[in-house]
């Protein structure tokens, strides 16, 4: 079977000639004054609209079906409760705070999100990640030695008791963070966080909480650090004879048994109706033995204690957060965002990025009010609650029962647990996100600034600190766009033989380049920061600098001017003769250097001078061997300011030393803004714009005829593929 082939018969197109050809519909542009009009314009549909829009749950629930879900969701619910329960828990002490705290975080969010939220399927609760930044600002305010800051709000509250209030108010100024960005509309912020720097973010941050929690699990009286460096190993090996065995052995007993039965869970998820909830197991086991053997009098085993009462946060304490809440409002939304997009696109329903800020600023807001802490979400409970056949939030509804079951009438049974349990625990669900580190070497592979980005941020964020290494993280990610656009691969191109495409000439064998024409593509926006980049790489593309060859070429001309002036020079038949032998000096008049910058003008010389040939008295000018010049804007999606200042001075340039510039593919926005901001003149003409780049070549051929061994390769090649091999305007023929 032959290829596929196609043969298209149209006219040769300029953009001035489309036009003419092709009527454009006319848009009307909408005014800011009618998008405001259109904004604040109300009625029926609109607000059904909108409340839809502000109360997902709403949609969701009239399509539920109650026999085929329920029972999926209810399975689902008590599975994430029990896991949210466990997990509440241990993350409170990433917070610096009693374990209780924990229970609160995974109720009054979860109700609140089951109302606003457009995920049906993340379990909102508390992240690791957000606990361990929570509790960066708790020890900063709160230290374990020495005086707390100076609050007013401090005044008759334990130590513990401050630390929850400098939680709750945290949490509550996130929250207000997150709700006025989903009122601005500005969920798209997410995006500037790669998924290269999530992950090396929350590697470090796994870091900074294996090494938190070594404390529990060696039942050590460690005083948290905050901000940079905030490391604690030095703290710990200090005392490490002091390490409580009991705790240490119970420790490392709970981290084998639950890691082995989590990868029995990985690995036959399958086949298994619902994944062993080997925590909440083994949690259940410690605390009865816990409570049998009497751990916390026999041993010193610290444990969970008794449940404390909800408190309001400080407005006194914002000033002192604000700085480290706006990261945090940044981390917990686009973790969450990044965990319900995932679900969203398996399970085909579309979630709303600022309604996703929305509902959780609204659940930190009101969670903070009742003592709770950051919310956000887990991978690894949302997992379980949709891989347990979880199908809405009412999953989410019913796991916030059962921990509020186990807050108001069984806590109690869970006041002897160890807290090295909940450290051990905390550690073995750290393997997701310690195992990251093992993109590093395909990001080296595959894309070095990446790689960079995820070290960069890894190191920052390990070494200074979450807050701090989010920022450095964010500004070398930043600077990975900045760099590939500043200093894109330009290329030159050829045509393949027998086709019409053109592709990078270094990268082809069978390629075909007419002489005297180059063509150059950009492959990036070009703009103030990368126009002298690309005017560089074009001037290495066409192989001299047309400014110093036009400077050179009127400089002769004022040498050739004053040697006939003095009538050194003639005319004869043979062109320009010297008739003095003497040393003739270049001029040098520097009296007037913007005349050197014009073009080139013969109007009072007998003849017009050829710059490719031998000129009189030793005269050099660089020689020129360009006749055609093909841009490719095809990758070019809009030029600023600058930017078309300096494409017109390299135009010109060009043009000045009879060099025919043609700029094709270019996109209708950039022309647009080029006859708006008065870009072409009598130098700089319309009609070097083409359709596309084999246009523009078929017309540089019907100008410049190729010479006659390119002539027969050319007929040869026209002939393979069918086409007429003479070069008409109003046909498309191939020249290959």
């Amino acid at each position: 079977l032959r290829d596929p082939q196609y043969v298209v018969t149209r006219p040769l197109y300029s953009e001035d000639a489309f036009a003419d050809e092709h009527e454009k519909i006319h848009r009307h542009h909408k005014t800011v004054r009618h998008h405001v009009k259109q904004y604040f314009t109300c009625d029926l549909k609109r607000a059904k609209n909108a409340a839809l829009s502000l109360l997902p749950f709403i949609g969701w629930m009239r399509i539920y079906q109650l026999k085929e879900w329920l029972l999926s969701d209810i399975v689902s619910g008590v599975s994430t409760g029990l896991v949210a329960v466990l997990q509440g828990l241990a993350y409170s002490l990433l917070a610096s705070l009693p374990p209780w705290y924990g229970l609160f975080t995974a109720f009054f969010p979860v109700i609140i999100y089951f109302f606003l939220g457009t995920s049906r399927h993340i379990s909102v609760g508390a992240f690791p990640v957000l606990s361990l930044m929570v509790g960066a600002v708790v020890t900063r305010l709160v230290p374990d030695e020495g005086p707390p800051v100076n609050i007013t709000g401090f005044e008759g509250l334990t130590s513990d008791e401050q630390r929850v209030m400098v939680a709750a108010s945290v949490t509550f100024l996130m929250g207000i963070m997150q709700l006025a960005m989903g009122l601005l509309q500005v969920g798209f912020i997410v995006m500037y966080l790669s998924d290269t720097l999530v992950s090396g973010f929350t590697t470090a941050a796994a870091v900074h909480i294996l090494v938190s929690q070594l404390k529990f699990v060696l039942g050590l009286v460690v005083p948290g650090l905050s901000g940079p460096l905030s490391i604690t190993l030095e703290k710990i090996f200090v005392q490490i004879e002091k390490t409580n065995v009991c705790d240490l052995v119970t420790s490392i007993l709970i981290m084998v048994v639950v890691f082995i039965v989590k990868e029995i869970n990985d690995r036959y998820k399958a086949k298994l109706p619902v994944p062993i909830p080997i925590e909440v197991i083994m949690t259940v086991i410690a605390c009865g033995v816990s409570y049998a053997f009497n751990f916390q009098e026999i041993y010193k085993v610290d444990v969970v204690g008794r449940i404390p009462s909800p408190m309001a946060p400080n407005m006194q304490i914002f000033g002192q957060t604000a700085v480290e809440a706006f990261p945090m409002a940044i981390v917990g939304f686009a973790v969450a965002f990044s965990v319900a997009k995932v679900y969203s696109v398996k399970h085909d329903y579309i979630i709303d990025g600022n309604q996703e800020l929305i509902a959780f600023g609204a659940s930190n807001i009101i969670g903070a009010a009742f003592k709770s802490f950051a919310a956000s979400t887990a991978l690894s409970r949302s997992a379980v609650q949709e891989s347990t056949g979880g199908k809405t939030q009412i999953a989410g509804l019913l796991s916030a029962l059962i921990v509020m079951v186990v807050t108001l009438a069984i806590g109690f049974l869970l006041e002897p647990l160890p807290k090295s349990v909940l450290g051990a625990v905390v550690i073995v669900n750290l393997k997701g996100m310690l195992m990251q580190i093992r993109e590093v070497p395909y990001l080296w592979r595959r894309d070095r600034p990446d790689c960079l980005v995820w070290l960069g941020t890894c190191l920052a964020s390990i070494l200074l600190g979450l807050d701090l290494g989010l920022a450095v993280g964010l500004g070398m990610e930043l600077l990975t766009v900045v760099f590939r656009a500043q200093f894109p691969r330009c290329s030159v191109l050829a045509n393949i033989t027998g086709t019409d495409i053109y592709k990078d000439r270094k990268d082809y064998m069978t390629i075909y380049e007419p002489e005297g024409v180059k063509i150059f593509r950009i492959p990036s926006p070009i703009f103030f920061a990368n126009i002298d980049f690309f005017r560089g790489k074009l001037v290495e593309a066409v192989g001299f600098n047309p400014l110093r060859v036009l400077r050179k070429r009127n400089k002769a001309l004022r040498t050739i001017r004053k040697l006939l002036k003095k009538g050194e020079l003639q005319m004869t038949s043979k062109g320009l003769l010297l008739t003095s032998f003497g040393p003739i000096e270049e001029s040098e008049d520097e009296s007037n250097m913007e005349d050197l910058d014009q073009p080139t003008d013969f109007k009072d010389l007998p003849v017009q001078v050829n710059w490719n040939s031998e000129l009189p008295a030793n005269i050099q000018v660089p020689r020129v061997d360009v006749h055609s010049l093909i841009l490719d804007f095809s990758a070019v999606s809009f030029l600023d300011i600058s930017a078309l200042k300096g494409l017109k001075a390299a135009l010109k340039e060009l043009i000045r030393v009879e060099v025919e510039v043609y700029i094709v593919a270019c996109d209708a926005y950039i022309l647009e803004k080029l006859h708006s901001c008065k870009f072409f003149d009598d130098e700089v003409k319309s009609s070097m714009f083409f359709l596309t780049l084999h246009d523009a070549m078929l017309h540089i051929l019907e100008k410049h005829p190729v010479n006659s061994e390119n002539t027969k390769v050319c007929e040869k090649r026209c002939q393979t593929l069918s086409w007429p091999t003479s070069v008409h305007s109003q046909e498309l023929v191939s020249f290959l």
